[in-house]
């Protein structure tokens, strides 16, 4: 589906207060709504049209024949990303709580992180999750690429800790030539280049490479690093295991987007006996978010877990010094309060940072 890139005025208001009344009712909304409540300066059938030109262009939809609109995760995103304004006085009352509620004097850390998750998922009115500080992730010891075969290099890992992991890899078009002795001083170069700019650094820092700064040398080579990139987080992400917080699940299962017993029973599960699965998620940062964004927004589809398809995840990553040592993360329905969540997320992650430091 063809979705525009730009909306004019009257199509950014309208689905603005399409999102921001679905958010707040749980009811699809119609023409007649709009025209009453939004004071639009134009008539109902135009309205009307409009629905139906964002509905064509995916970014709503109709649950049954005659109902109103509902936002999809493409109307979510769109909304996120342009039409919304964040509540900052939330960001401030979240800072406020936890200097007032929480004693670093008398408290140990993980005590002090169950009370802030539990501050954190009260404000919300969603799960939240904050993981305890991980002090000493696996980090990257040595890196080799080695000739597999004629189309796949192999990736050699060996982390702090002496583990070792073989990762097949394909190999881009540039490489494939019928010389052995040139491809072989490639991978030597590359191997090079990639022990000087991941030696020592953690899955946690990968988020913050810039890899649109790579040295001239190797910009024919960026697609082919990326993919390394992406095979190294796998592998290390696999080998992530620390401690969760989570505390507000009885509050959001009373949405009515979990009135279906699979979905809850699916994300109960998650949050169970699988956070092994969700602990690199709430970490992960999407490459969208890396240049622009603190603040992680998963919506929907773009999870990637089918548990989570429902679901909004927000996150944002605390930090040791420079070092992202922990996260702070919300999970919620698509049809989530975002101009509050967002900021909550954040300004839990600052204080989280500050308090480290």
């Amino acid at each position: 589906m063809m979705v525009p890139t730009s909306l004019n005025k009257r199509y950014q208001n309208i689905l603005r207060a399409t999102v921001k009344h679905y958010i707040v009712t749980a009811e699809p909304v119609g023409s007649k709504t709009l025209l009453e409540e939004y004071n639009f300066s134009v008539s109902s059938a135009t309205i009307r049209n409009t629905l139906g030109q964002l509905e064509k262009a995916g970014f709503l939809y109709q649950p049954y024949t005659s109902a109103g609109r509902i936002p999809s995760d493409c109307g979510y995103r769109i909304y996120v990303d342009n039409l919304m304004t964040l509540d900052e006085k939330i960001g401030q009352k979240i800072e406020r709580q936890l200097s007032q509620k929480l004693k670093w004097e008398t408290y140990n850390f993980e005590t002090a992180l169950q009370r802030a998750t539990q501050i954190l998922a009260n404000l919300s009115g969603y799960i939240a999750l904050i993981t305890l500080p991980q002090t000493s992730p696996h980090q990257l010891r040595h890196l080799q690429l080695i000739q597999a075969s004629e189309k796949q290099v192999m990736l050699i890992v060996v982390t702090d800790s002496y583990q070792t992991q073989s990762i097949l890899i394909d190999l881009p078009t540039a490489f494939v030539k019928d010389n052995d002795d040139w491809l072989a001083e490639e991978l030597q170069i590359l191997s090079n280049f990639l022990n000087h700019q991941l030696k020592g650094k953690s899955l946690l820092e990968f988020t913050h490479l810039d890899w649109q700064k790579i040295d001239q040398e190797f910009l024919e080579y960026t697609d082919f690093l990326k993919t390394l990139l992406k095979q190294l987080q796998k592998y290390l992400k696999s080998s992530m295991s620390t401690p969760i917080m989570i505390h507000g699940v009885s509050e959001v299962l009373r949405q009515p987007e979990f009135s279906q017993l699979q979905q809850v029973q699916m994300l109960i599960h998650l949050l169970e006996e699988e956070k092994d699965q969700l602990l690199p998620l709430i970490f992960d940062v999407p490459e969208t978010d890396i240049l622009n964004k603190r603040v992680s927004v998963r919506i929907g589809a773009e999870n990637p877990l089918e548990s989570m398809r429902p679901c909004t995840l927000i996150s944002a990553n605390y930090c040791q010094g420079d070092t992202p040592v922990g996260s702070v993360g919300i999970i919620g329905p698509t049809r989530m309060l975002y101009e509050h969540t967002i900021p909550l997320v954040e300004s839990t992650a600052d204080y989280l940072s500050e308090a480290l430091s």
